[in-house]
């Protein structure tokens, strides 16, 4: 009976019953247990590979350049950071209501840190992501205007729950790559949650973007739904002192 079951399971790709067959009809066996308690065992052991293999599938296809999480986030080297406020935001409900994040510091404040460890919670948690550096989306949705792609790449993008753009600052952007970047930003609005590090203060968007309309209109709509985070400290990427024996702390 054994051999038949398991030749089921293959059939039905149950890889995760698969894996724990003989374990627990050994145990069924030697407890005398019914069938439907090991059945119960098994079904719940193929849930949870399942769930395992979808979880590690959303965090590669996120793209996450760093393993970083906020348990490794050195909130007692960066007093410019409120540890009780990323906190909160590790509940996820800003991603229920749709709302933004924009971390705005210096380089080697931690911004990119923070927004990883949020943006892996959320994978953790079953929400689909994708991480971007700010020019390599940029320089994509320029590509995609090549081939008239554009629009179909927006909407891929619009389907992430949640998406860091990491490092928006002085980058050298066409008219095209501005146009499509205030087009996925305004879909986006109030559909799903973006994070955005960047070194800029919201008054520098205006020479960054050289738009008035478009940076009065993407500022709008950003801090209707928006939770603004400035960070006021020290780079992280300081020197340590040889008598410290903590872990270098994360950059940006």
């Amino acid at each position: 009976m054994g051999d038949k079951i398991r030749q089921l399971l293959i059939e039905l790709r149950l890889k995760g019953m698969q894996e724990v067959l003989d374990r627990e009809l050994a145990a069924a066996e030697k407890k005398g247990e019914a069938p439907g308690e090991v059945l119960y065992r098994l079904l719940c052991q193929e849930l949870a590979y399942r769930q395992q293999r979808s979880m590690h599938y959303r965090i590669n296809h996120a793209k996450i350049p760093w393993d970083w999480t906020l348990k490794t986030f050195p909130f007692d080297k960066q007093p410019g950071v409120k540890k009780s406020q990323i906190m909160s935001l590790e509940g996820l409900t800003f991603i229920d209501r749709a709302e933004n994040i924009i971390f705005i510091g210096k380089p080697g404040t931690g911004k990119s840190g923070l927004a990883i460890g949020l943006l892996r919670t959320a994978l953790i948690n079953g929400y689909r992501g994708r991480f971007y550096n700010a020019q390599d989306l940029l320089d994509e949705l320029y590509a995609s205007l090549a081939d008239r792609s554009t629009s179909k790449l927006i909407k891929r993008l619009c389907n992430y729950p949640i998406m860091v753009i990491d490092e928006l600052g002085y980058l050298t952007l066409k008219p095209e790559q501005i146009n499509a970047f205030f087009k996925l930003m305004g879909e986006r609005y109030g559909k799903a949650s973006t994070i955005i590090t960047t070194n800029l203060d919201y008054p520098d968007w205006y020479e960054l973007f050289q738009r008035k309309s478009l940076v009065d209109a993407l500022l709008d709509r950003l801090k209707h739904r928006c939770i603004t985070i400035n960070i006021n400290g020290p780079s992280l990427r300081a020197p340590t002192p040889k008598n410290d024996t903590h872990p270098p702390p994360q950059p940006q």
